[in-house]
């Protein structure tokens, strides 16, 4: 395992799960230059997501990702997240120096306690956009925000990790995480039940393709709500002190 200060910056990849998120990071991180050599993944949907995102990366089983790379993703659902982690430290697989990055937005560095105990370099990356698991989310992490929680000496390799991603960085401290996943989920779970509600009504009066009348009135109310707020993508911190309401 190459040690830090060895590095040239550009590292080898593993990503543990196929879902809609890690095949899409490894794109991005692709195309900034670093090297997927592995990726994980169970289901026959995985498998192919894998394949057409990342051809010619091998799909290998967990432990052999993570003896494999330098810089581990772990884009599992939060239920399993500290369960692998500890699973893997508990058969030392884990490598002293090894980069290893969450994109659970619940979680901070804590989770990764079992990793960190064998010298792993822990940091919490969380994209806040909605994935859909194809190539158009590369492009859609170029207007988006990474929450990144870190150790100090280690914040700069999350952010440079979210702005090689194409996104913006917005350091999160461990103790407004829970906060931060709150926002997120209440604004994800909203826009699709209000969607969903309002794509029923306008298909039950006869309405074709409700979503074509829909998106610019959703995209433009967002916006003006956003604006009402005196929001703007200029908050790069949330301190202590802050309130994420």
């Amino acid at each position: 395992m190459t040690q830090p200060h060895e590095r040239d910056g550009r590292l080898s990849v593993g990503i543990i799960g196929a879902g809609h998120v890690g095949p899409v990071l490894g794109v991005a991180l692709a195309g900034a230059g670093h090297r997927v050599v592995s990726i994980s993944a169970i289901s026959d949907s995985s498998r192919e997501r894998a394949h057409a995102l990342l051809p010619g990366v091998p799909v290998l089983d967990v432990a052999r990702v993570v003896e494999s790379a330098e810089l581990i993703i772990l884009a599992v659902p939060d239920a399993a997240l500290e369960s692998l982690v500890a699973g893997l430290a508990a058969t030392n697989t884990w490598q002293p120096g090894q980069i290893v990055v969450h994109t659970s937005p619940a979680f901070g560095i804590s989770v990764l306690a079992p990793a960190m105990a064998m010298g792993v370099i822990p940091i919490a990356l969380h994209p806040a956009m909605s994935f859909t698991g194809t190539s158009v989310d590369v492009h859609r992490l170029t207007d988006s925000y990474v929450a990144v929680t870190a150790p100090t000496p280690v914040l700069p390799i999350g952010q440079a990790l979210a702005v090689e991603l194409g996104a913006e960085p917005l350091v999160v401290p461990e103790e407004k995480r829970a906060a931060y996943a709150e926002a997120i989920a209440t604004a994800s779970e909203f826009s699709a039940a209000i969607v969903a509600q309002a794509t029923g009504i306008l298909t039950d009066i006869g309405v074709d393709r409700p979503g074509r009348i829909l998106a610019p009135l959703i995209r433009s109310a967002v916006d003006n709500a956003l604006a009402k707020q005196g929001d703007a993508p200029r908050l790069m911190y949330i301190d202590a002190e802050d309130d994420l309401s």
